[in-house]
C-alpha cells in the first residue's frame, strides 16, 4: 500500500500545523498542510487521504468562544464531506482547538448523532491560560493509542475544562469512550505534588474522548510537541538516571507512538 496520508487542516489563528507534519512524517507517513479556503474550493481533494487532522492554536481569536467560528465555517462548507469521510475507514485527529471543533461541531461524541453538540470545553477553574505538562493514562481502546498505557505531554489553553451533563458522561463510561484521563504520575512527582494533575478541573479528570468507533479521537494535550526526548522538561534529569542504570537514553518522546499507531493502522 503507498505510504499513509495525513491532511492538516489549517485556519486563520492555527498555529500548530509545522509541528503535526513534522510528527507525521516522523513516524512514517505523509503529511500536508492544507488551507480551510483550498479545500472549501476543491472540496473532493479530502478523499485524497486516509487522516484528518485539526490542529491546536487559536482559530479566529476564539472570540466567540475557544473554535466556534471554525466550527461554524466547517458546518457551512464541508459537512456532507466531513460526514463522508468519518463513515469510512479513516482516522481523524484533534488536539486542543482542534478537539474544541469536533465537540462545537458535535463530530465528538457522535452519541447518536453527527450534527448536535454534547460535550463543551469550557474555562479552566483558574479561569487562566495554563501551559505546563500532564500526566495522562489511556482508558479505553483507539487504533490512536494502541500499546499506550501512560505518557506525559504538555497542556496549553484557556478552555480545556471538559465538560457533559450526567447522562451523557454515564453514556461515555458505558460506551468505553473516554479515550484520556489526568491523573497523579511521572510529571506529577517531578513537581513534588506541587502542581495539581487536573490542571483545568475536567469532569472526571478527562483529557480525551473518542467516538463510537475509537477512529475519532479529541484531546486536549498536545502530542505533536512530545516528538523528541529532549522536549521533555525533566529530560537531564531522566538522562542522568538513565546513565546511573547503564541504559542508553531513548531519542524520541513519548507522543510519536500516537502518530505512528495513525500510520501503521493503515499499513
Amino acid at each position: 500500500m503507498a505510504t499513509p496520508k495525513a491532511i492538516i487542516l489549517k485556519e486563520h489563528g492555527t498555529n500548530c500545523e509545522l509541528e503535526s507534519k513534522y510528527a507525521f512524517e516522523k513516524a512514517g507517513g505523509k503529511a500536508d498542510i492544507i488551507h480551510m479556503e483550498d479545500l472549501i474550493r476543491n472540496k473532493s481533494k479530502l478523499f485524497d487521504y486516509q487522516i484528518l487532522m485539526f490542529p491546536g492554536g487559536f482559530s479566529y481569536g476564539d472570540d466567540i468562544g475557544s473554535g466556534m467560528a471554525w466550527a461554524n465555517r466547517i458546518r457551512n462548507n464541508l459537512r456532507d464531506e466531513l460526514q463522508r469521510f468519518t463513515e469510512d475507514d479513516h482516522l481523524v485527529l484533534g488536539v486542543c482547538n482542534g478537539f474544541q471543533v469536533m465537540a462545537n461541531l458535535g463530530l465528538l461524541p457522535a452519541l447518536n448523532s453527527h450534527q448536535n453538540q454534547q460535550v463543551a470545553l469550557t474555562y479552566n477553574d483558574s479561569a487562566r491560560y495554563i501551559d505546563t505538562w500532564i500526566d495522562l493514562k489511556v482508558d479505553s481502546y483507539t487504533p490512536w493509542l494502541k500499546d499506550i498505557s501512560r505518557l506525559s505531554l504538555p497542556i496549553a489553553h484557556v478552555e480545556g475544562k471538559f465538560y457533559a451533563d450526567n447522562k451523557t458522561l454515564m453514556r461515555l463510561n458505558e460506551k468505553g469512550m473516554i479515550a484520556l484521563r489526568y491523573f497523579e504520575g511521572e510529571i506529577f512527582d517531578y513537581h513534588n505534588g506541587k502542581e495539581p494533575s487536573n490542571p483545568n478541573g475536567s469532569l472526571e479528570n478527562i483529557a480525551g474522548i473518542t467516538d463510537e468507533t475509537g477512529r475519532i479521537l479529541g484531546m486536549m494535550p498536545h502530542p505533536e510537541r512530545a516528538i523528541e526526548f529532549t522536549q521533555l522538561p525533566h529530560w537531564r534529569s531522566l538522562g542522568r538516571k538513565y546513565k546511573e542504570l547503564d541504559i542508553k537514553s531513548p531519542n524520541i518522546g513519548p507522543s510519536l507512538k500516537i502518530f505512528q499507531n495513525g500510520v501503521d493502522y493503515f499499513e
